[in-house]
Order: C-alpha cells, then structure tokens, then sequence
C-alpha cells in the first residue's frame, strides 16, 4: 500500500504543491518571500555544515512556524547545555526562519526544502542526522520515508490528534497510517491524543502521553518576565489592570463596551490593549474609539503616563510580560478565528476570559470546565465578569489560583522527552 501513497503523492500531490505555491506567490508576500530564500538554501546548509565541529553528532528540530517552535525551545536548550551535541533546526514558514536566526542554542538554522524525493536524500545526506524530531504535527511524507530508509530514528513531538481531524477521511486515513507507521515514537500531549494516533492501527509501544511543552516553556518565560520593568512602580500603582491581550475588532466590539461601562462604575480601573496587529491604522481607531469617554496613551510614551485609563500598545514581543502585571485578561481571537495563548496569562494565577471561538484550544476547553476561566458570547457576559473579578477579590483569586494550578500541574513535559532523545543519540 504503501508503494501505491508514494506514487500518488509524487506525482500529484507534488506537482499540485509547487503550482500552487508558485501562483499564490504573486498575491501572497509570505509564500513569496519563502520561495526566494529557499533558492539559497543549501548553499547556506553548506557554509552551515562547514563551521560546526563536525566530531560532534547532529540532532535536527524542524517546526512548521513560530508557534511550534515555541514548543520546541525548552527542549532544545536543555539538550544543548546537558549535552555535547550540534542543533539544526529548520523550518517550512518564513515568518520561523527569519524570526529565529539569532537563536543561541542552534548551530544551523535553515529552511527545510520541498518535499520531494530527490530533495530530501540531498538534504540528509548533507545534514546526517543522528535523530529527527518534527514538533506538533508538522511531518513531511519524503523526509519521513527517507529517514525510515537510512535508519535514522525519528520523533514526533507534542502531538495531537481531534477524533474529528480530516487526516481520518476514508482513503486520507490510509495515507497517515502510512505516514505515521514510520515514525519511530509519537509522543502526545495527553492521553486522548494517544488514543486517537492508536486509531491508525500504530502498534502502542510506539505512542506515548508525556505531556505538551508549551506548559514548560510559558513557565521559563514568565519567570524571565518578571525581572523585565516594562513600568515605573509609580504607573500602576493602585490601580486594577486589564489586560486585553491579541485583541481583534472583532474581539474589541464586545470588550470595548463592557469595559467602558466598568471604568465609569470604578475609577481605579485601567485597560492596557495589546492589539494582535499593532498596525498605525489600528492604533489610531483604537484611540479614535475612545476619544470620547477616556484618556489613552501609548506604550512608547510611557515615561508620559498622566492617569490615562487606556494604555495602547504600539509594539510586539512583551504581552507575556505584560499580563504579569494584570490583575484580569482577556485572550482575543475568539470572536474571530480562534483563541490565542491562555497559558500566558494563566501562569501569572489571573482569571482569563475568552470569547466563544476557543475549541482550537485544548487548555482554553479545560480552563472553563475547571473554572479558572470564563467565555462570553456577548457584552453583558463581558461585562457580568469583568464586574464580578474586579469588584469581588475572593472569586478573583479563587480562578486565578485554579488557573496558576493548571499550568503548574502540567509542567515536566520537557525532561519526559528528553529522555526519549537520549535513547537515540
């Protein structure tokens, strides 16, 4: 069966791809700036290969994007500082590739090419692997039959699997048997993800629950945040912040109106905005929003600060740091396409609200059913809840504590994987 999924996927599966690719990139700047740098990537392989101690075995992490990436870093950088070993890491978006070139725990950093079978053998023989972990779900049928053929071990990492993936359609499911039957260990994120992965016939001794890295790495991270002093102490002193983190419009058309009618109740109430898109436009509806009813300053301007109830931030990478001074935050994406990140602000021990759109997210599901979350489908829940944690203490603490729990209670998937790797290098 498996001679007849190679066949189809090379010759239509393949060539659809590089159509595709090919037309989208004149409409879509990403697909375009993934194609031309892609040009140089084994050229830059090369020189990569040619300035690592090459005594020293090479361990290859490949990520779809940033997100998976994220996964991986609490997992690379124990590896790297425990052992003696080189670390390349590719990707497939370039929004991962050129967000990561200055990581310090890699020695080669490069995209990983299309998948094809004359492409992989290029790439493995250059790269020589002595184990593949691919995070999440992210695996490439050539790559993997290749790895499989040299008899280099492979891992997925962090995995999950909906009883209701599409990768279960009659005839697609045969496919991802075949797929998935070559990978040495899958390594899921809980137990209902192992038992999906079983469907697919996959012999149990080559599945295993041991938990989702990005427990670990959010944990890591806010403790670095917490030394970063992104306010004076005199700025929010006093004051009961929310924070409303990866906000969209339309997130803020039902936010905005609950706040608003919290902040003229509460004078001690203060909103910080973190948009999703901190685009000029955006920043200047946002303050436009509230030209009327309150004062709003932006975060560059900080030093500035005179009592605005509005605080908009202009710039990206600190909304991790900026929910630890949040005494409540709400999560956007889940009045559009899908949540963020909960885990951010969970960490900290806050309660965390969430639209209706949140199924994309085991923790945001599990949050709620524990009660150290909250979802509203509407203003007058935005607003119940908004006025319930910030006018009542004990329940705020209360779902904060359920909330810093949960995270807490699952952190140690790292080390669980790690020694997985060490089985193999």
């Amino acid at each position: 069966m498996i001679k007849f999924w190679k066949i189809l996927y090379n010759v239509v599966v393949i060539p659809a791809m590089v159509i595709f690719f090919r037309t989208f990139s004149v409409f879509n700047k990403k697909i375009e700036r993934g194609i031309k740098d892609r040009k140089k990537l084994f050229e830059n392989l090369i020189i990569s290969l040619a300035d690592i101690d090459k005594s020293k075995k090479i361990i290859w992490f490949h990520s779809s994007s940033m997100g998976e990436f994220e996964q991986a870093k609490p997992i690379i950088k124990k590896l790297k500082l425990e052992t003696d070993v080189n670390i390349a890491i590719t990707f497939f978006s370039p929004s991962g590739y050129r967000n990561s070139l200055k990581y310090p725990y890699a020695d080669i950093i490069n995209y990983i090419p299309l998948d094809t079978p004359r492409l992989a053998k290029r790439f493995l023989s250059l790269l020589n692997p002595k184990l593949a972990v691919f995070m999440r779900y992210d695996i490439w049928p050539n790559f993997m039959w290749e790895l499989n053929r040299r008899n280099i071990p492979s891992l997925l990492v962090d995995a999950t699997m909906n009883k209701n993936s599409k990768r279960k359609l009659p005839g697609i499911k045969s496919f991802h048997k075949c797929l998935f039957g070559k990978v040495t260990r899958i390594l899921t994120v809980s137990e209902e993800d192992k038992i999906q992965f079983l469907d697919f016939r996959i012999p149990d001794k080559n599945i295993e629950s041991v938990g989702d890295t990005r427990f670990d790495r959010v944990y890591q991270k806010s403790i670095q945040a917490k030394e970063r002093k992104l306010f004076d102490e005199s700025v929010l002193n006093g004051k009961k912040i929310f924070v409303f983190g990866s906000s969209w419009e339309a997130d803020e058309e039902v936010v905005f109106p609950a706040f608003t009618k919290l902040a003229e109740k509460d004078k001690s109430v203060v909103m910080i905005i973190a948009p999703h898109e901190p685009t000029e436009l955006h920043l200047e509806k946002l303050e436009h929003y509230f030209a009327k009813t309150f004062k709003t300053i932006r975060f560059s301007d900080i030093r500035n600060y005179k009592d605005e109830r509005i605080i908009i931030v202009d710039s990206i990478g600190i909304l991790l740091t900026l929910y630890y001074y949040a005494h409540v935050a709400f999560v956007g994406g889940s009045f559009k396409q899908g949540i963020h990140n909960v885990l951010e602000p969970s960490v900290y021990g806050i309660p965390v609200m969430f639209g209706p759109k949140h199924s994309n997210s085991q923790e945001a599901v599990e949050l709620v059913k524990l009660g150290g979350a909250v979802s509203v489908k509407d203003r007058r829940g935005a607003y119940k809840y908004l006025r319930t944690f910030f006018s009542n203490e004990d329940k705020r603490k209360f779902a904060g504590g359920i909330a810093y729990n949960f995270v807490n209670s699952n952190i140690g998937a790292t080390d669980k994987i790690l020694k997985h790797i060490y089985k193999y290098i």
